[in-house]
């Protein structure tokens, strides 16, 4: 005998249901969001998640490792499981560094979608948004840009060269109102947004494309 109509909905809704929260959907935590490509992780990325714990006053930080970066070729991008190996890798182990490809299990592609994604799944943890100066420079290239500033805080940290150009890009222009002063970082994840901060941090040199390039060149 044939399944019910009701059973075939069932059936389908648990393949598509999300995987039970590892984190506990009621937890209540400050945490911050460094999504990117991780193709790869390098100590940068470690160096960046412990600046914002320290200057954000954050409890965890969740490294999202994107599965397809909408921006990024297909071409020269590792598996997602290469990816998320390197970037627990380079977390080492770190009890307030989280890394995942939430984004996976939530289908989302573009970090507006993924933001407000996360804000219903975890309604009681407040989230800020982590970048580098680099993607402040070009964050108006993305789609619906200005809704992640309209859904949570953003923190922007320093990264040599792109200061100058960051502070006078479209989306420090758009959003210079709402811009905070260093010296509140430690209340950012409790304010209402629109509101980010520009914080002038102790330099890093490792480079995901600088890594790229040494491997292929050292490729026979």
């Amino acid at each position: 005998m044939g399944r019910s109509v009701r059973g075939d909905a069932a059936a389908r809704s648990s393949r598509t249901a999300l995987p039970p929260n590892p984190w506990g959907g009621r937890r209540r935590a400050r945490v911050g969001l460094l999504g990117g490509s991780f193709n790869p992780a390098h100590e940068g990325h470690r160096h960046i998640a412990l600046l914002a714990l320290k200057l954000l006053a954050l409890d965890e930080i969740w490294c999202l490792v994107s599965p397809q970066n909408p921006m990024k070729p297909r071409s020269g991008m590792a598996g997602l499981a290469e990816r998320l190996a390197g970037a627990r890798a380079v977390a080492r182990g770190h009890p307030r560094i989280r890394v995942t490809a939430i984004e996976r299990n939530l289908g989302t592609r573009y970090t507006a979608d993924t933001v407000a994604a996360l804000r219903r799944r975890f309604p009681n943890i407040r989230f800020v948004w982590l970048m580098g100066a680099d993607n402040l420079v070009q964050i108006s290239r993305w789609n619906r840009w200005t809704r992640i500033f309209q859904l949570l805080p953003v923190a922007v940290l320093d990264r040599s060269p792109y200061s100058e150009r960051a502070l006078a890009a479209k989306a420090a222009r758009r959003f210079a109102r709402f811009r905070q002063p260093p010296q509140a970082s430690r209340r950012l994840v409790e304010r209402a947004p629109p509101a980010w901060v520009f914080l002038h941090t102790r330099l890093h040199p490792a480079s995901a494309t600088a890594i790229r390039t040494r491997r292929r060149g050292r490729r026979p």
